[in-house]
């Protein structure tokens, strides 16, 4: 009698595994919202650190000059943290010096705006969720917003399909998806102006927030197909690295601090 060959173990389904993922991390992050402080600090540094690795292997750097430009932003970083000055004008002054060092220091000179990238959206979190007042709503509804147009881009891409919105960039992507996510994600800045009473003008400005994520996220494609690769990183199952589930975040994050921020003080400001 002879022993059958053992069956190898099954995979959880992919879908199961980038729910599964997907959850998790958004629980991480609402935990960190809620905690504020120092918590969402850590959290948003470490995302800041793998984020700038990240894009220093999609642009070709060097090992040497990977490590250079994740010790600069340590810098940045710092001066944004709760035992310094803090997200503000001064740390705005830092990224951009920060990103004018690396990008004359390192090579390729794209490390530079690979700074920018990842410094400016940092700071855009840190500056959200400090505001004394409405912190907590204005932080939740700038990372859910985003969480809602992937959830409704990839139901309604999945089960209505349709044109293609960009196939040479990303294949997958139509225009179902991006009118599904910009529904889904304007439900949501309804329901959070109706239930938390969030600004009238941040709950306009949603849809287009929403069609600003799709283009980080179109982006951030553009950006692995030019290196020829299929995710920015394998840190998370399911989803690959950090720029690929923080695509649509980073110019979102700009854009609603801008709204949170700058907009009033032009309210009050004469000449």
């Amino acid at each position: 009698m002879t022993d059958r060959p053992a069956r190898p173990p099954k995979r959880p389904p992919e879908l199961l595994v980038r729910a599964a993922v997907g959850l998790g991390l958004m629980a991480l992050a609402l935990a960190a919202i809620v905690l504020g402080g120092w918590i969402f600090w850590l959290v948003v540094a470490a995302m800041a650190m793998v984020m700038i690795a990240e894009w220093a292997d999609l642009i070709g750097a060097s090992a040497r000059d990977k490590r250079g430009a994740m010790l600069a932003l340590v810098v940045p970083l710092a001066v944004m943290s709760p035992a310094t000055w803090g997200p503000g004008w001064f740390a705005l002054g830092i990224v951009g010096a920060t990103a004018v060092f690396v990008a004359t220091v390192f090579k390729p000179r794209l490390l530079g705006l690979g700074m920018l990238y990842v410094g400016l959206p940092v700071l855009a979190l840190l500056v959200i969720r400090d505001n004394r007042q409405f912190g907590l709503v204005y932080a939740l509804w700038t990372l859910a917003l985003v969480w809602m147009c992937d959830i409704g881009a990839y139901f309604a891409g999945k089960h209505i399909g349709g044109p293609k919105l960009a196939p040479a960039i990303s294949p997958n992507k139509t225009w179902a998806g991006l009118i599904g996510g910009v529904a889904l994600a304007t439900l949501f800045g309804i329901f959070m102006h109706w239930q938390y009473g969030l600004a009238m003008r941040l709950t306009l400005a949603t849809p287009v927030l929403a069609l600003i994520a799709q283009g980080g996220d179109l982006f951030e494609s553009w950006l692995k197909r030019r290196a020829g690769m299929k995710d920015s990183g394998t840190l998370f199952p399911g989803h690959g690295g950090v720029l690929d589930r923080l695509d649509g975040l980073v110019p979102v994050a700009p854009a609603a601090a801008f709204l949170i921020v700058i907009v009033p003080l032009l309210y009050t400001w004469r000449p």
